[in-house]
């Protein structure tokens, strides 16, 4: 038995703004669009794992009322949790991350005790978003 990753969820509150952070700033690319009840979410894959799709969605997207606001709630705080990324150039992502609008950089290229380098930032929603530079 195999079992593999297939996507992760990402909530955001502006669509647009989180594909082009995701798209402009980190180079993945839309893999598909769907609309269904007044909301869309969006699939994109960085090329050097197209079969991993991160999925951005609106907190209400097919969720109830009460509960689509709870998660804003959360979205607007920050405490949705985390996006872990690699990148073979994370001196190249940090300077673009920093030049991008609404991007909060939260902690410049760093190398951890734990044997990383890493940076963290948030996206246009509030997500943190950590990148570790690859091998």
């Amino acid at each position: 038995m195999s079992i593999s990753i297939s996507a992760v969820h990402v909530i955001v509150d502006d669509p647009e703004a989180a594909v082009g952070f995701y798209r402009d700033v980190l180079g993945m690319s839309v893999q598909n669009e769907v609309e269904n009840g007044g909301y869309r979410w969006v699939t994109l894959a960085p090329a050097s794992q197209p079969g991993i799709q991160l999925v951005l969605s609106h907190p209400k997207a097919g969720r109830s009322e009460v509960d689509g606001d709870a998660v804003a709630e959360l979205l607007a705080k920050g405490e949705l949790g985390s996006v872990n990324l690699r990148a073979d150039d994370l001196d190249a992502v940090f300077d673009r991350a920093a030049a991008a609008e609404g991007v909060e950089i939260v902690q410049e290229p760093t190398q951890q005790f734990w044997g990383v380098r890493d940076i963290a930032l948030r996206d246009p929603a509030g997500n943190l978003v950590r990148i570790e530079q690859a091998g």
